[in-house]
Parts: structure tokens; C-alpha cells; sequence
């Protein structure tokens, strides 16, 4: 059944869009102010733009919901019907909710199912619906990314209408004297007008939108637990608990207990008669245990002979790596030697540059002296 809440949030809208009209003279022919009328029809038009693209969002959502709990009817009644799971006529089945969002996250989950089921049709891994089929989803369809903001973008239209009312109310108002006060006065209640009413309509319509579309959400979100909870009981893939591996084992079992038991009886009778039994029987299990075991063992000798060179090759890689590092090491002591001598070189010959410097520089004030002297 669809939900149909948003319904009553579009006759508020006309009530209060007739309430609006009323109130600026539109129904008396009074028309006080042409500018607050067409700045409240304005932000109405916005609000009601808003509500618009809501509305299809929820009607989406609707849809879905709705093919969400025909599904689950038709679950419920199949499984009456048969008195077994269902997984088999729907493991295929590609329309099942005849929504082309919700097909398609029950097809990945049917991939999926698919890679974890064995070739005898057993289901080997856990792989849960909910993966697929979720609250997500439902948010998705309905927009929620949308409709999340439209309360407070209502609000918002509220408190600008307020603020442009008053802007225009105080444009032409001037306050040198009383009697300029006096004739202003009544544009700038003019202004206040539209900045009340447009508060008052987008925070009520914020106040209401917000209710109806958590109403929507909270009855999507039932739906959907609905069937899914109709789902795990009627047609959830049944677990194997029980593998193909564990499986040969318990033949293997069964067959060591029925020759076991064939043991015991031919016991009872004469000693040849249990020597030749008991000789047949051994050498039934030895057949068995190397028609079980013979290819694995085969294959353990090759797994180990391959280590055992991997282990080899790996022994002497490490050991040219040992020898590649102690040939480093020792390239790099080499190089540690020289790097000292030639920087112990180059200190000496800073210090014997330093003192040809200080002899140059005492000849050079020697000759200064001396032209001196010879100038004078």
C-alpha cells in the first residue's frame, strides 16, 4: 500500500497559499501592496518547486516499497503452498520484484550465490541479503541526499524572506524629523509584513515537511524489514554444512565399517576360512588406501623433492650474496681509507696555502713600505 503522507503536505501548501492571497487583498480586491504580493508568491513558488521534486522522489520510493511487499505475498504464498524453501524457483528467476533498481541488486546477489555453490547445488559460504537489499538502497531511491536539506533550505527561504522585508521597509524610510518619521512609517510596515509572513510559512513548512518525510522513511524502512524477514524464512539458500570433501570420508567410513563388520563374522567360522577372509579383506583396504591416497602421495613426493631444490637454489643464492656483501663491505672500507687521506691531504694543504698567504701579504706590506719610502 502506498504511502501517500506527502498528499496532505500539498493541501497545507494550497491552504496556506489561499491564506496568503487573502490576507494582501487578492479576494477583497484590496491590494495594499503589489511588491509584498509578488515577494510572497515568489517564495511560495520556491517551497512549492521543492515539494514537487520531493513528491517524485517519494513516489520512487513507493514503487519500490511496494514491489518490496508483493514480492514477500508472493513468498509467503508459494511457501504455503509447497511447505519447502524456495531458493530453487527464484535462484533464476529474474524478474522478481518487477523493479528494474531492485532486480538488479537481487541478480548480483544471485551471482554471487552462485560462485559459492558446488557443482551438486550444495551452498558452501554465508552470503546475506542484506548486502544487496538495504536501507542504503532505500535512500538511494528516495533521494534522501535531497531530501534531507529541504527542511532547513524551507527555513532558509523563511529567514531571507525577513531579511529582504525589512530591506525593503527601511529603503525610502528617513528619520530627520518627526513628520518624515510619521509618512514612512508605513512603507516600512509594509516591509515588516512580507518578512513576517514569509518567516512564518517556511518555518511551518520546514516543521511539516520534516515529519511527513520521516513518516515515509520510517514506513519504507518497515517494508523492507517485512520482506526481508519473509526472505530468510521462505527462501533463503539452505547452508550446506556437510562438504564433497567430508563427504568421501563418510563413504570411506561406512565402507572400513561394513568391512570391519565382515571381519568380525568371518572370525567366527574355521582358522583358514579367517585366514583367507582376513588376507582378502587387507588386501581390499590396501587396494582402497592406495586408490585413495596413492595419487596424493605421488604428488607429496614432487611438492617435496621441488622444495628441496627451491631450498638448494635458495642456499646458494644466499650464499653469493654473502660473498657479493662482504665484497661490498670491503669496497666501502677502501673507500673509507682514501676519503681520510684525502681529506687529511687537503687540511694539509689549506695550511700550507694559509702560510704562503701570510708570507705573500707580509711581502706585499714590505713593497707597500718600501714606495713609499721611495716616493717621500
Amino acid at each position: 500500500m502506498k504511502n501517500k503522507a506527502y498528499y496532505f503536505l500539498f493541501v497545507l501548501y494550497l491552504l496556506m497559499f489561499g491564506f496568503i492571497l487573502y490576507i494582501n487583498g487578492v479576494f477583497t480586491g484590496q491590494i495594499t501592496s503589489r511588491s509584498n504580493l509578488v515577494i510572497n508568491i515568489s517564495f511560495l513558488l520556491l517551497i512549492g518547486i521543492l515539494m514537487v521534486i520531493s513528491a517524485i522522489s517519494f513516489g520512487r520510493l513507493n514503487q519500490a516499497t511496494d514491489a518490496l511487499l508483493d514480492a514477500a505475498d508472493d513468498m509467503e504464498k508459494n511457501y504455503s503452498a509447497d511447505q519447502q524453501n524456495l531458493w530453487n524457483r527464484y535462484k533464476d528467476k529474474k524478474d522478481v520484484f518487477h523493479h528494474t533498481v531492485l532486480d538488479d541488486q537481487f541478480s548480483k546477489y544471485q551471482r554471487r550465490i552462485a560462485a559459492h555453490t558446488t557443482p551438486k547445488g550444495s551452498v558452501t559460504s554465508i552470503c546475506p541479503i542484506e548486502d544487496y537489499l538495504n536501507e542504503d538502497l532505500l535512500d538511494r531511491i528516495g533521494s534522501a541526499h535531497y531530501n534531507g536539506v529541504v527542511s532547513a533550505t524551507m527555513s532558509g527561504l523563511g529567514i531571507l524572506g525577513t531579511f529582504l522585508g525589512l530591506t525593503l521597509g527601511m529603503i525610502h524610510f528617513s528619520g530627520n524629523d518627526i513628520f518624515t518619521i510619521s509618512d514612512n512609517i508605513g512603507p516600512l510596515l509594509e516591509g515588516m509584513k512580507v518578512a513576517f509572513h514569509t518567516s512564518v510559512y517556511g518555518i511551518f513548512f520546514s516543521l511539516v515537511f520534516n515529519f511527513v518525510y520521516r513518516s515515509i522513511m520510517a514506513d519504507a524502512y518497515d517494508k523492507l524489514t517485512d520482506f526481508l524477514e519473509t526472505f530468510h524464512e521462505c527462501a533463503e539458500p539452505p547452508i550446506s554444512t556437510i562438504d564433497e570433501n567430508t563427504s568421501a570420508m563418510l563413504i570411506y567410513q561406512a565402507n572400513m565399517s561394513n568391512s570391519l563388520k565382515t571381519m568380525m563374522e568371518l572370525m567366527k567360522g574355521q582358522a583358514a576360512e579367517q585366514t583367507k577372509g582376513l588376507s582378502t579383506i587387507v588386501q581390499q583396504f590396501v587396494n582402497q588406501m592406495n586408490d585413495i591416497m596413492g595419487t596424493d602421495m605421488e604428488k607429496l613426493g614432487k611438492n617435496l623433492t621441488a622444495a628441496c631444490e627451491a631450498q638448494s637454489t635458495y642456499a646458494r643464492n644466499f650464499q653469493r650474496l654473502e660473498e657479493s656483501t662482504k665484497l661490498l663491505l670491503e669496497a666501502s672500507r677502501a673507500m673509507n681509507d682514501t676519503m681520510n687521506l684525502a681529506l687529511n691531504r687537503q687540511d694539509e694543504v689549506a695550511e700550507k696555502l694559509s702560510e704562503t698567504c701570510d708570507g705573500l701579504s707580509n711581502e706585499l706590506y714590505t713593497f707597500h713600505r718600501m714606495r713609499d719610502l721611495y716616493e717621500k
